[in-house]
């Protein structure tokens, strides 16, 4: 959808930002650059905004677990928080990773006007994450000696891996809810996801709130209620693409198993991106665990970590809405629509960082009320605060920029920059800061936190030396090579390409 703003200026003649190939023109002046900067904010909030909420609301079913736990004592908030941690977001950014290829594809063949196409696309990507989800199980079933293998403590393992246990149907439910979200995303079609992730999270907190304080289930009642939202949350989404979506989704075809070997290399590299920047956090905890009070020292972590997983799962958001601008528009063939819309993703963004990092240091004695009742974890919290706001400060820009080469179809690149820069450089060093300087958990975050500024920096420079010309040549070969279809491209008389071509796809 068009932006009503970019009609009036493509429509003024004494200035015009928009050629005759549907891309902008060379932008001089600060007039132009203003008005880019207004088209591409309304076009990055009206898709991103919806899926930012949409994510929120799923990571508020983690959290929200947590804090109902939390009131439980502390030992079942640092087991909760372990097994949601650890476990749980473990499982979930590889599953998440894995279904991002479905991202890259469906946004390019949107782009490309293939709609067909997506249907195909998603049941490939359920295929591969149902398959998935039974690489994952042995975590689960295993999670108690996985955890005190890792360091845990006893009690701490004992019972996060009761509540991994409770919490395997859930993770069934990704096989779905991720597909069909990437599949929505990919067309803007996100207000729908916006309002079932709200209703979810609402259903959520009141079944945590029956099940716990009104029967006394414990931490059972809040493995059940987690479950039964995670799969009414999936058949929702599933239930919305079928019925309400009969131009992407054709129907089941066997063309979902045909050439799959490819989208699964795709799916790979995703993961391995992904979970390398989401195991990456998850790793503090494992350390922490080693350290002497580690019920007060997880705790605490727990729920700094918490606090910024609401920032960054909204930033997440901002990371889906940038990869399908970017897919979409190389789809189109528009390098400077491209281009243009991530230098204005990336500006707002950080200062969004900034203001969240103001946020926490000025409320950093009250970020713990919500999660325990504890004046000891509440202490705890406020003095890592500090390092809570610079890292939310660095995770406002570098979710943007795995979300652009996720749009692109560079994720192995960012995977070897993601693994050099948090587990060559980052954890290394927060050991070394945290057990051999003594500094304990100020010691490792800080360290995992040089990694992450590594990361964003390195990211930075590669995302300043693209050349977008030719990412818009290379997304026609991309499209054959990962969707495993036959393309041709076609002369056309329309501005879907600034060079007159448009890719042709056959099942």
């Amino acid at each position: 959808m068009e932006s009503p703003l970019l009609d009036d200026y493509s429509g003024d003649h004494h200035f015009q930002l928009i050629g005759p190939d549907g891309d902008y023109r060379r932008i001089r002046g600060l007039k132009e650059w203003w008005a880019v900067f207004w088209i591409e904010s309304a076009k990055l909030w009206e898709i991103g905004g919806p899926i930012a909420f949409n994510i929120i609301c799923q990571y508020g079913l983690y959290a929200i677990t947590v804090a109902f736990c939390g009131h439980l004592g502390a030992t079942e908030l640092s087991a909760v928080s372990v097994a949601q941690t650890v476990i749980g977001i473990f499982a979930f950014g590889f599953m998440i990773g894995m279904g991002s290829a479905l991202e890259t594809l469906c946004g390019q063949a949107f782009g490309a006007g293939q709609v067909h196409m997506l249907g195909v696309y998603t049941q490939r990507s359920m295929i591969i994450l149902l398959l998935s989800t039974f690489l994952l199980l042995p975590i689960y079933i295993f999670a108690t000696p996985i955890l005190k293998l890792l360091g845990q403590d006893h009690e701490i393992a004992v019972v996060a891996g009761r509540f991994a246990m409770l919490t395997i149907p859930e993770l069934y439910s990704l096989s779905i809810n991720i597909p069909t979200s990437k599949f929505l995303q990919a067309q803007s079609k996100v207000g729908v996801l916006a309002w079932i992730g709200f209703v979810a999270l609402v259903v959520h907190a009141l079944l945590l709130w029956l099940f716990i304080f009104v029967f006394n289930w414990g931490l059972a009642g809040a493995a059940i209620s987690f479950n039964l939202v995670g799969w009414a949350n999936a058949i929702a989404q599933f239930v919305y693409v079928v019925v309400w979506c009969k131009d992407g989704w054709k129907g089941w075809s066997w063309s979902a198993f045909s050439d799959i070997w490819a989208f699964v290399r795709l799916s790979i590299e995703s993961a391995v991106m992904l979970c390398l920047e989401t195991w990456y956090m998850m790793s503090i905890i494992i350390l922490t665990g080693h350290l002497k009070d580690a019920v007060i020292a997880v705790g605490s972590l727990s729920i700094c970590i918490n606090v910024d997983g609401f920032e960054a799962m909204f930033f997440i958001g901002v990371n889906a809405a940038i990869s399908v601008r970017v897919s979409n528009e190389l789809g189109l063939g528009r390098a400077r629509a491209t281009k243009y819309s991530v230098y204005v993703t990336v500006f707002q963004s950080l200062l969004i960082g900034i203001v969240c990092m103001i946020v926490v240091l000025a409320v950093r004695n009250h970020l713990a009320i919500l999660f325990t009742n504890s004046k000891v974890l509440q202490r705890a919290v406020a003095d890592l605060a500090w390092l809570l706001g610079i890292t939310m400060l660095l995770n406002s820009v570098q979710p943007v920029i795995s979300g652009v080469a996720i749009g692109g179809g560079w994720q192995g690149l960012v995977a070897y920059i993601n693994l050099g820069s948090y587990y060559v450089f980052g954890i290394p060093l927060g050991y070394v800061l945290g057990y051999v300087a003594n500094l304990g958990v100020m010691g490792l975050w800080g360290g995992m936190i040089a990694g992450l500024a590594l990361q964003t920096l390195l990211l930075s420079v590669v995302l300043y030396r693209i050349d977008w010309n030719k990412e818009v040549e290379q997304t026609t070969e991309r499209m054959r090579k990962w969707g495993g279809q036959h393309i041709e491209t076609e002369k056309t008389a329309g501005p879907q390409s600034p060079k007159g071509l448009r890719a042709k796809i056959y099942a």
